[in-house]
Order: structure tokens, then sequence, then C-alpha cells
């Protein structure tokens, strides 16, 4: 049996099948408004306004999708494919370049997103998770889809899976939801290029349902979600170049050596020509606060001097991989090389090292390579910066050899901890002896998040300030920053 895809799909267990609705793990009905009617013609099914739009409101539709089962066995690729083209299938014809990783991948797509908007190009990126609201992952250069083109989507989305299910087959599953709803969104927008995001694995991601991208770029491989992806960084960088087409240029991490042979064999094997970057290939000439500038030395464009906006030393390979992919492209996208460079140079990418207000920097580390990474450019600034910390994380995280990790590298001027909204929420009070086990002298625990942030940047001083933990702690956090310091 297939790690990810069982013999029958979890959403089947919990109330996602032939019974016409969806339902919650208790048997109620996930969402109750008026089902959506629809008519088949021919392959594809049609909708227009006055058959359905407007049934659900903005936020009944996104409770809808919340309340599919997000943790659950996927449906095959197979059953994704039929979405597709159920819906017209949107992916054709258009240039997609599609991105896959443990970790980098949301900032390579930034990236290439950023270029190609540089370029005078219209770009459609498909990206997860969402920091603040849903429609983030839907974004148009740069742009977020209104409410409206968001629940368009999610009616015809809707609207073929109640068919679906009235034949006794599967309801898509909620990034399967999420992705169907992106490609009508890009399709309708008529955008030149799509930038796809992978959500977890690869192979068998919904997103890998897409026949023909023009590119597939693979960043670094770790030891990440091991419960569906395999033991060891060659059995998860399979499931990574399980994304590659054959004759399809592939551009990668090289970093790794057991990860670089996986995909450079599969590369191979389908005929596709391959493009590894290392971090030899980069040499750091400047690194602020502001940002790093640096040199890349491209196998295209030759040594090529780039700034990035991040504070991170790893954006620099995720940069590298960006304009690599672009270069391999450039028959296609015919963009000059300084259009690019300006491009990078103006990316913004939400919970990533991102500064929110000056000296505070939200990080959505949260596993054993992104932790390290922010370990080590926290490290970098506290010989001339005091630091401090607002920490919080979910309770199915490891997160004792979190803080282990955290506190062996740094030493914090003072340490804040806090509590995320929801069943996966880890007591504040908890993380804050763990820190003092740690041995860090001043700790506070505070539930509320944004009585934490008042009691961090209040400590703060003429210091640096850290987010770190959780992408749903950099949520909460830029949420309440928006409403107290800019509404």
């Amino acid at each position: 049996m297939d790690r990810i895809a069982g013999a029958q799909s979890a959403e089947q267990s919990v109330g996602f099948h032939s019974s016409g609705k969806s339902q919650n793990r208790d048997g109620r009905a996930a969402c109750s408004p008026v089902g959506l009617c629809f008519r088949d013609e021919g392959s594809a099914y049609h909708f227009t306004e006055q058959e359905g739009y407007g049934l659900f409101t903005y936020e009944e539709a996104v409770q809808y999708i919340e309340d599919i089962p997000k943790f659950t066995t996927k449906n095959k690729l197979e059953h994704t494919r039929q979405c597709l083209d159920l819906l017209g299938s949107p992916d054709k014809g258009k240039k997609i370049i599609h991105v896959a990783g443990t970790n980098g991948k949301g900032s390579v797509c930034a990236f290439i997103s950023t270029m190609l908007e540089e370029g005078g190009y219209k770009c459609g990126l498909f990206t997860s998770p969402h920091l603040m609201k849903i429609n983030e992952r839907f974004q148009i250069n740069e742009v977020m889809v209104s409410d409206e083109t968001f629940l368009e989507a999610f009616s015809r989305v809707k609207e073929m899976s109640d068919s679906l299910v009235g034949r006794g087959e599967y309801h898509p599953t909620y990034f399967e939801f999420l992705f169907l709803m992106g490609m009508l969104i890009f399709q309708k927008e008529e955008v030149d290029y799509i930038v796809l995001e992978t959500g977890l694995g690869g192979r068998l991601d919904a997103t890998n349902s897409v026949r023909e991208p023009v590119a597939c770029v693979i960043t670094s491989i770790s030891l990440d979600h091991v419960e569906y992806l395999g033991n060891t960084i060659g059995q998860i960088a399979g499931e990574k170049a399980g994304i590659i087409k054959p004759g399809v240029p592939v551009i990668f991490d090289g970093n790794n050596p057991e990860a670089a042979e996986v995909i450079r064999a599969r590369a191979e094997s389908l005929g596709c020509p391959w493009y590894a970057m290392k971090e030899e290939n980069q040499r750091m000439l400047d690194f602020t606060p502001e940002g790093i500038e640096f040199v890349s030395d491209s196998r295209v464009y030759g040594e090529t001097e780039l700034f990035i906006p991040f504070i991170a030393r790893y954006q620099m390979m995720n940069a590298a991989l960006a304009l690599e992919t672009m270069g391999v492209l450039k028959n296609i996208h015919h963009l000059e090389k300084d259009t690019l460079i300006r491009g990078m140079r103006n990316t913004r990418w939400q919970g990533r090292m991102e500064t929110i207000l000056p000296g505070v920097i939200v990080d959505g580390a949260h596993n054993e390579d992104g932790i390290a990474k922010f370990v080590e450019t926290v490290e970098y600034f506290q010989k001339d910066y005091p630091i401090t910390l607002l920490f919080s994380t979910v309770s199915d995280k490891d997160f004792r050899d979190m803080i282990h990790e955290i506190c062996r590298g740094l030493h914090f001027s003072s340490v804040v901890t806090t509590e995320i909204w929801g069943s996966r929420k880890q007591s504040a009070a908890e993380l804050a002896e763990l820190f003092k086990e740690e041995g860090c002298e001043d700790v506070h625990a505070e539930p509320d998040p944004g009585k934490a942030f008042d009691r961090a940047y209040a400590q703060k001083g003429k210091g640096l300030m850290f987010v770190a933990g959780s992408l749903y702690l950099a949520g909460e956090i830029k949420d309440y920053v928006r409403r107290t310091f800019h509404d």
C-alpha cells in the first residue's frame, strides 16, 4: 500500500461520501447552506450565477472548506485529474512552474512570481498555508483574490463535488478542494503563468495532477512528515521527485548528496535536463537587518550580484534556485537579467523571517531544519543586538526538542510564551517552564497572543524581537499588528 494513499479514503470514514452533503466527525452537517444545483453538459459542469452563486455567503463557504478534514489519506491523483477535467481542464495550455521540497518552496515561489510580475506578466500563485485569511492561498501579482472571486470558484467546485458524491464517489480533500479552486481562479483571470506550490509530499500531491508544467523545482529536503513520506532523506526525496515529468527541466537544491542523487536519477530516467544548485555557488557580500547582498554563480547567467530583503542566510539558496529557474525558461519569458534582479529585490514573503515592524521579525519555523536555520540567523545578530523571543507552538510538535535546540545556540534578554487558539494549542505556562529549564532567566507566560506581543515588544527596547515556533502564531501576530499599528 502507498504510504500516503490507502485502499480506502479517510474521508469515507468521516462522512465525505455518498450522503449528499459533507459531515463532521460526529455525523453533523459540516455546513448547512442549501446545496448547489448543477447540470451536466458533456464532460464539464457549467456554472452561472443564476444557478447558485449567492446561495453561500463568503463566511459559509470558508466554514465549509475548514470543516473538510485536513490530515487524511489522500485521494488518488486520478480523482484530482477527473475533477479538473469535469471543471473544463483549467490547467490546459497554461505555463505552470511546479515547486516541491521540505523547506523553502514558498520562498522560491514568491521569488519566481515577483520576477515574472516585474517583467510585466500576470502571474497566479497557489501556496499554503495561509496566515490570516484563506484567500492568501490564491494570489495574482502578490494580491490575494477578492471574496467574490473566492466565492465564485468555491461554488463551482462545490457544485462539481456534490455531483460526484451523488454518484457515490469521493468528496475532494481539503487541499484538493482548494487546489481546484485555484486553477479555476487562474483560468478566469487569464494569468500568463501559474506558480504551484505542493502541499505535503509531491508524487501524490493534488497539484501533481497537472500534465505539462514548463519547469519542476525541488528545494531542500529534510526529515519532516516522516509518518507520510518516508524515514530517510532518500525516501522523502523520492516522494518530492515524483513531480518530475518527462522532458521537463528540473532545477533542484543539490546540497544533500543523498537527496541530489535521487532527484538526478529520476530526472535522467525521464529524459529531463537538470540543474543542481549548491551553497558553494553563492558568496555573501553584505548582511544587515534590511537584507542580504550576495553573488550567485548561475549556469545560465554566470556570476550575478543580487539583493534579497530577507535576513535568513538560507534565502540565498532559495533565490539562487528561483534565478536559475528563470534562466532555464529565458527563451519562454524573454526577460532581461536586470529585470529579474529588480523583481527579486522587491520580493515579499509572509511569515518567513519577515520584518513586520522596525526590529520585529516573524518566522514560521516549526520543524527541525527550520529551527536550525532560525538559530543560525538569530545567532548572527545576537552579537550586536539584545534578543527578545515571543514563542508558541502546537501540541503535536516536538516542542521540547525545539526549545532545547533554540536555547542551545542562542541567549535571550527576555522570552515570552503564548498560546495559539484551537484544539492543538500548547500551554504557555508549560512552554515557559521548559525555557527556564534551559537556563533562560527572564521568562513570562501570557496565554493571550496580543498581550504577549505587547509585553515582548515593550521589553525589546533597542534590540531585535523574533516571533517563532509556528506559522499559526505568525498569522496571529501579523493580524494583531495590523489591527493595532496600521488600521
